[in-house]
């Protein structure tokens, strides 16, 4: 069976997306920070009939990273990975005269040199699948300017170049950068709690991803809602 890491998959697009490839008969290895709320996301997968380990952890720690590499190997191997975790540097949002600096720290460290030391860690067992291939979970604010989300919009304008420059580098590898569009996540209710407007479900995004997954089209920036269309 094929075997992705998927992080942040405790809840939102992260849990949305590791139930589909469950379903599909994908082996899964799942990180979180938070313990209780992952095992029970890793407990419902596994009805499936697939294999998920659970970690728990912070994908900022290069420890933690290793020991999600270490768990795919033992599944057999890394054929998806899906940089997932993000973090907003502070909640809510706020103008870049008052956005401190540690929480842009922050956010860079979670959405950008995380991602990539994840990428450095999977990439011998990438390049060892048949069909390699590496998700970057964008933003349409890391192309877009939208007052208050400057600093997380940047973290992702830097996680899109990561991903084009390694798509360049790793010609065998499908690496794509994936704007999810508008979802009604625990992420942007932090983000702007005052927001009240319904918003899709992350289930109703995933078939984007699948369709990816599926057709395999050049590493590149594609967005959920053109994917959608004609589904």
């Amino acid at each position: 069976m094929p075997v992705a890491i998927i992080t942040g998959a405790s809840k939102g697009l992260g849990r949305a997306l590791a139930e589909a490839l469950a379903a599909r008969g994908w082996d899964l290895v799942l990180d979180a920070r938070t313990p209780q709320v992952l095992a029970g996301t890793a407990a419902a997968l596994a009805a499936h009939g697939t294999r998920v380990t659970a970690l728990p952890g912070d994908v900022a720690d290069p420890a933690h990273r290793s020991e999600l590499v270490a768990a795919a190997w033992r599944l057999g191997g890394v054929d998806l990975l899906v940089n997932n975790a993000s973090a907003l540097g502070v909640e809510p949002l706020t103008r870049l005269d008052g956005l401190p600096l540690d929480g842009f720290r922050r956010a860079l460290e979670v959405n950008v040199v995380a991602a990539l030391g994840l990428v450095q860690e999977a990439l011998p067992l990438l390049r060892a699948s048949e069909a390699g291939t590496v998700i970057a979970v964008s933003s349409d604010a890391a192309a877009e300017a939208y007052e208050t989300w400057g600093g997380y919009g940047a973290s992702k304008a830097a996680l899109d170049h990561l991903a084009a420059v390694l798509g360049e580098e790793e010609p065998r590898l499908r690496v794509w950068a994936v704007d999810p569009g508008d979802m009604a996540t625990d992420l942007y209710a932090a983000a702007v709690p005052e927001d009240r407007e319904p918003r899709p479900r992350p289930s109703g995004v995933v078939p984007a991803f699948l369709r990816l997954l599926d057709e395999r089209p050049p590493s590149g920036r594609y967005g959920a809602p053109a994917l959608l269309e004609g589904l």
